[in-house]
């Protein structure tokens, strides 16, 4: 992705601005004659980004947010803006604790995708979204059309490969990577003008990641990534977010051949993979079949096919939430719950 910017501002209102900033604090938001300055003054606005194929012009810092999934809402609270965010969407888990108090007074406006209308009637400025799937034409709403409103719009890098979103009907070429998350960071920390908070998240996260793996290492052990479906499961391809738990930790996945993110595959292919140890998502929602972790675990007890596996008689089960498996801040966390589990383990593996 490449990043260009251009001033619009003429020197007497860059100067204006940096008085009103220095006798108002530079976490406040001061009017000029231009827009709304605010933030910690490092952003030169309009700001031009090209954000998987679309290039976008960001005139001033976003004043009414709608973020359409989790990952991307606890990336815009874990920089301080949910002032700016007039409604989310898309949840598979609870809030993260330490962004719960920042996370209550911002509007839900579905469980799942919204309509268009609804996302219409929060009245944004900027989309944001972490999966392409809801700017496709059978999403949410397309970019183009956004664009047409003047309502500006951004996707996850995580979610782009050679310009095109992976989730919105593309496959990964090469495997996801934590740049991909970190530059998402850097980028919205640019566009709010916040990029202190963006470097500090960042650090967080990396020195909590090291901490995670150091040390670590499954040795090769196979492993299957569960997300949710009992019919036909979605599990995890090798090039997305879930196969680089595994990289990381120095498991294979058993699916690791898979380009999809999510594949849906069936119980005998599984059962012929016969993986060592499985990580089953523990989805706080009802959307499919098994999205919650007690239903996996009664399922793969119960089915005559999967009982037979030596994962589930010995109960090698890992739980991680749906955001811990899905590209954000999350994946520490996950980081950090198979760790936990591989202390208790060192006998048993």
């Amino acid at each position: 992705m490449v990043i260009t910017r251009t001033r619009a501002l003429t020197g007497a209102i860059s100067v204006l601005s940096v008085l009103a900033l220095t006798g108002c604090g530079a976490s406040e938001v001061v009017e000029t004659e231009a827009h709304a300055v605010g933030g910690e003054g490092g952003t030169s606005y309009p700001l031009v980004l090209d954000n998987c194929g679309h290039e976008v012009t960001i005139e001033s810092a976003p004043q009414r947010v709608v973020s359409l999934d989790q990952n991307s809402t606890e990336i815009l609270l874990s920089l301080g803006l949910e002032d700016r965010l007039v409604g989310t969407a898309s949840w598979t888990d609870p809030v993260l604790d330490s962004l719960s108090s920042a996370n209550a007074s911002v509007p839900r406006l579905a469980d799942d995708a919204p309509t268009y209308e609804v996302l219409l009637g929060a009245d944004p400025d900027f989309v944001t979204a972490s999966f392409g799937r809801h700017f496709n034409e059978t999403g949410v709403v397309t970019r183009d059309r956004l664009g047409e409103t003047e309502i500006g719009s951004y996707l996850s890098p995580t979610d782009c490969d050679n310009g095109v979103s992976v989730n919105g009907g593309s496959s990964r070429t090469t495997a996801l990577t934590t740049d991909a998350l970190y530059q998402e960071i850097r980028e919205l920390a640019e566009i709010f003008d916040v990029q202190g908070r963006g470097e500090s998240l960042i650090a967080d996260l990396e020195e909590r990641a090291a901490t995670a793996t150091e040390g670590i290492d499954f040795d090769g052990r196979t492993v299957m990534f569960w997300f949710a479906d009992t019919k036909t499961p979605y599990v995890a391809g090798g090039l997305g977010s879930a196969s680089l738990l595994a990289r990381t930790t120095g498991m294979e996945n058993v699916f690791g051949d898979a380009t999809d993110d999510w594949p849906a595959v069936g119980w005998e292919t599984v059962v012929d993979a016969d993986p060592d140890i499985l990580v089953l998502g523990d989805l706080q929602r009802d959307r499919f079949p098994g999205d919650r972790l007690d239903d996996k675990i009664s399922f793969l007890r119960e089915d005559p096919l999967t009982r037979t596996l030596d994962a589930v008689e010995e109960g090698r089960f890992i739980a991680l939430h749906g955001a811990e498996m899905n590209p954000s801040i999350r994946f520490v966390d996950g980081l950090e719950k198979i760790r936990a589990w591989r202390d208790t383990q060192e006998d048993e593996l």
